[in-house]
């Protein structure tokens, strides 16, 4: 008869899996348990797909390794990946060098960091297509059968983790989203506003990366949180909101309490739909609450100064302002990029931060592209 102590002798190897931790830390885990079985698996890298623009956008990596981050390029422009949707099937390759022809930053960036061996899985949600996972090897000619059936198993494992990650930020957004919708029938608001401040604020996040040491995780969470900054709009009257003309003081002191509201219906949201584990929830919170602080102190709720706002409500507010003046609006003409580039300039120190405004105006080509891709759409 077996002991009853040896029942429960066994260890779960993948028991990280359950603990409240971070894709990040999970997707290294996962690495540090790989490699107890394939030694040669040395990094594991992660890319998401924007369908609208059709970026292919880097996203997570195992380890201190950081050769493929931030990183983007249109997927019609990465041939290779792009067969590998066209196949329907992985890609293997076992000798890197004969990605030494190609002339495609991904494969440069690969072939520069010593990788002799790379396998690829596309990513998949319902069927649709949601990116690339990258199994990457210092050494030629690992991946055989055996052993590609042993990543299969892991690489959707991954991309489940990452699946659970993108749809609980999803229905984050969506329930914040369903209510801010509501606000703009009630405030009147480009359709394409929110899509393009949210871009605008990943070109500010991923210029800046290197200066303020920002992975390609933080980037895309910006990304995603920026569209609810204004949510707390819904909690001002129609007759202060929806005013034609200039709010008088008292007016401005309930319209300023939008941020404040907009934290407030968050944390519900976060609380009512199960959704306190989302990580980086602290980022959607600091854009919510201090995207209206000026770095002079000037601004609002708490009068915070230059480096104490936090950054991603740094690079939200200039995101914001920017779309703001290029939009065309019933009570304003849209201003053409060279008088919103000017004026920024002129805010710089008083309510922008100068590191923020720099790196938006520095991208002037991936500016118009958004611009180019999100046209004005005015809900009425």
């Amino acid at each position: 008869m077996q002991d009853f102590n040896k029942l429960f002798q066994h260890r779960d190897d993948l028991d990280f899996l359950n603990q409240n931790s971070s894709l990040k830390e999970k997707l290294n885990a996962t690495q540090q348990q790989i490699q107890q079985q394939i030694e040669a698996v040395a990094h594991i890298a992660l890319a998401l797909y924007d369908a609208d623009t059709r970026l292919l956008k880097t996203y997570l990596h195992s380890g201190s390794d950081n050769t493929l981050e931030h990183y983007q390029a249109l997927l019609d422009q990465a041939p290779m990946l792009l067969e590998i949707l066209r196949q329907g099937h992985p890609r293997v390759i076992n000798n890197t060098a004969i990605l030494s022809s190609s002339t495609h930053e991904h494969s440069q960036r690969i072939l520069k960091q010593g990788y002799a061996a790379s396998y690829t899985m596309p990513m998949y949600n319902n069927s649709k297509f949601i990116g690339f996972l990258f199994f990457n090897s210092c050494e030629t000619d690992v991946f055989d059968e055996k052993t590609l059936g042993q990543l299969d198993l892991y690489g959707h494992l991954i991309a489940l983790l990452v699946v659970n990650e993108l749809n609980a930020v999803q229905t984050l957004t969506a329930a914040v989203k369903s209510t801010s919708r509501m606000a703009n029938m009630r405030d009147p608001e480009t359709g394409s506003h929110l899509d393009r401040m949210s871009r605008y604020s990943r070109l500010i996040a991923r210029a800046l990366a290197t200066q303020y040491e920002l992975d390609d995780d933080y980037i895309e969470h910006v990304f995603m949180f920026a569209p609810l900054h204004d949510i707390g709009k819904i909690a001002i009257p129609d007759h202060i909101l929806l005013k034609p003309g200039k709010l008088t003081s008292a007016e401005m002191q309930v319209m300023q309490t939008h941020t404040q509201r907009g934290r407030e219906i968050i944390d519900d949201v976060l609380e009512n739909f199960g959704l306190a584990g989302v990580g980086h929830t602290h980022i959607l919170r600091n854009i919510a609450l201090f995207h209206h602080e000026s770095v002079n102190g000037s601004g609002y709720p708490e009068g915070k100064r230059g480096a104490d706002i936090p950054l991603e409500a740094r690079i939200v507010a200039v995101a914001d302002v920017f779309d703001a003046l290029t939009s065309k609006r019933p009570y304003k003409k849209a201003w053409s990029n060279d008088e919103a580039f000017a004026y920024l300039q002129q805010l710089v120190g008083e309510k922008l931060d100068r590191d923020c405004v720099a790196a938006l105006l520095s991208q002037r080509k991936e500016i118009e592209a958004i611009q180019q891709c999100f046209e004005e759409n005015i809900y009425y």
